[in-house]
């Protein structure tokens, strides 16, 4: 239809109190409506935002302060009106933002009272949306009250900056309103979940040589690198550069170190509470950003091979619509051209992960260290038999009767062929770390070392040799410090006259 032939039209402005209450439920989460506030405070070249609680009294609330430039009380009724700004036009690198509703979806999404008070060059201008308000008299118009002194978290407002107060946390207290107690308690648990999200989703610009600092409740966050740069064993692969129409696209892999080499704190923190095999795959950065990560995108699968492979992508903010990032900026959508290009590269980013296991669970059926087990691949399929010709097994079968020999080797095949396949494959697929040897005690270790090492000083093998290989298989390497002090102890008495 040409608009000229168009002859009538009728005003369809949306109800106030339906459409704000409508933006509620766009689906934030705590965690992603804070950090989208948080946006803004970065936009606003803030250098320290305070998070403060308040969940045990009548009224709890939230607060977000920043140190920013603050703005004048036009600009902070801009900020308030919902779809401030044309997602389509230009901005500047580092803005965060994109659909100018952030600021209001995301503190509806939890409370029905926002207060935004902002201080910038000596003025200082307040500005509510109250959604009971609303409701009532159904009209697009924020309330500017002009004394701000009883608000709660102003007195922490330097010189300019912003306060962003969320009241009225129908959306927190899990259903006890009227239970103080029990409502602090979700309240907290929901905040002390949001802040290893802040810590992960912000961690590049609290790393920076002048860092962003972000305190909860007083207390400095620690950024969480996902990518473990900072250990020695970490992996990282040459950056990678996709040129196309709206900017450039950055790409690095990092192969996490095995969780023998990090400390068990910081293996469960980069972990987090999913486990490293939820955690793999793509981390996709918007303006150094994190606004999705743990997918691969649908180009391979999560496995526990894999799990130590993490890519780091960065897109400026000009390729917001090529992605399809999202309101809550905490989804997206792999372009095409991108896509081929990952298909390309992918098992080259997979293999140092695969390769880091292989390694080393390759020492553990390496014929030449004496392994308790063999891995016997064959007609397509693996297969775990107990090494009968480990000195362990062999000398004990040597001090039987003939006639017990047979059932010896039998109850040796029994274990073989009784080994929990379904369970180890469960459990290795969900908390690998975690599967460890059982417990050997004194006499079987004592008996297990005696006859290791008989058997290869009977071979003339080099005492350091027989030390190295012993300490790579089980049941030796689990018990290492009990090990040394038996050799020891064997040695020695060798020694003696």
């Amino acid at each position: 239809m040409k608009e000229n032939t168009i002859a009538r039209r009728a005003d369809a402005t949306p109800h106030a109190a339906a459409l704000i209450e409508g933006l509620r439920d766009i689906g934030y989460s705590l965690e992603t409506a804070i950090s989208d506030i948080i946006d803004n405070s970065i936009t606003a070249d803030a250098r320290r935002i305070q998070i403060l609680t308040e969940t045990f009294s009548d009224e709890p609330f939230i607060a977000i302060i920043d140190d920013g430039e603050g703005m004048t009380e036009d600009e902070l009724v801009a900020a308030m009106r919902p779809g401030s700004r044309n997602p389509l036009a230009t901005r500047d690198e580092p803005d965060l933002g994109r659909f100018g509703l952030g600021l209001k979806s995301a503190s509806f999404s939890q409370c029905r009272r926002l207060t935004v008070v902002s201080r910038k060059s000596g003025n200082t201008s307040a500005a509510v949306w109250d959604l009971d308000d609303v409701a009532e008299r159904n009209e697009w118009a924020v309330q500017l009250p002009d004394e701000f002194e009883e608000i709660p978290g102003v007195d922490q407002i330097g010189t300019s900056g912003t306060l962003v107060l969320w009241q009225k946390l129908d959306r927190l207290t899990g259903g006890y309103s009227h239970n103080a107690a029990k409502r602090a308690e979700v309240i907290n648990q929901r905040i002390a979940e949001t802040e290893r999200h802040l810590r992960l989703v912000f961690h590049r610009f609290m790393e920076e040589p002048k860092p962003l600092r972000i305190l909860l409740n007083g207390r400095l966050l620690v950024p969480l690198d996902p990518f473990a740069r900072k250990n020695p064993a970490t992996i990282p692969d040459p950056e990678e550069r996709l040129t196309l129409i709206r900017g450039d696209v950055e790409i690095q892999s990092f192969t996490l170190p095995h969780h023998k080499q990090m400390g068990k704190i910081e293996w469960d923190d980069i972990g987090g509470p999913d486990g490293h095999l939820k955690a793999q795959g793509f981390y996709l950065y918007r303006g150094r950003r994190l606004i999705l990560h743990g997918t691969w995108f649908g180009l391979c699968r999560q496995s526990e091979l894999t799990k130590l492979s993490r890519v780091r992508i960065d897109i400026p903010n000009s390729m917001d619509s090529d992605w399809k990032i999202d309101v809550k900026k905490s989804s997206a959508q792999l372009p095409p051209v991108v896509r081929d290009r990952l298909k390309k590269v992918i098992e080259r980013i997979l293999d140092g992960s695969k390769r880091t296991y292989r390694k080393r669970g390759q020492k553990l059926v390496d014929h030449e260290r004496l392994p308790m087990w063999h891995r016997i691949q064959a007609d397509g399929q693996i297969r775990y038999r107990p090494n009968v010709d480990h000195p362990a097994f062999a000398d004990f079968a040597e001090s039987l009767p003939e006639g017990l020999r047979r059932g010896f080797f039998n109850c040796i095949a029994l274990v073989g062929g009784s080994l929990p396949v379904e369970t180890l494959h469960a459990d290795m697929a969900g908390t690998a770390e975690q599967i460890v040897p059982d417990l050997v005690d004194e006499d079987a270790l004592v008996q297990a070392v005696q006859s290791t090492l008989s058997m290869l000083l009977s071979a003339r093998k080099d005492l350091k040799d027989i030390i190295s290989m012993m300490k790579d298989v089980d049941p030796f390497r689990s018990a290492w410090e009990d090990t040394q002090r038996i050799i020891s102890a064997i040695i020695d008495a060798k020694e003696d006259p």
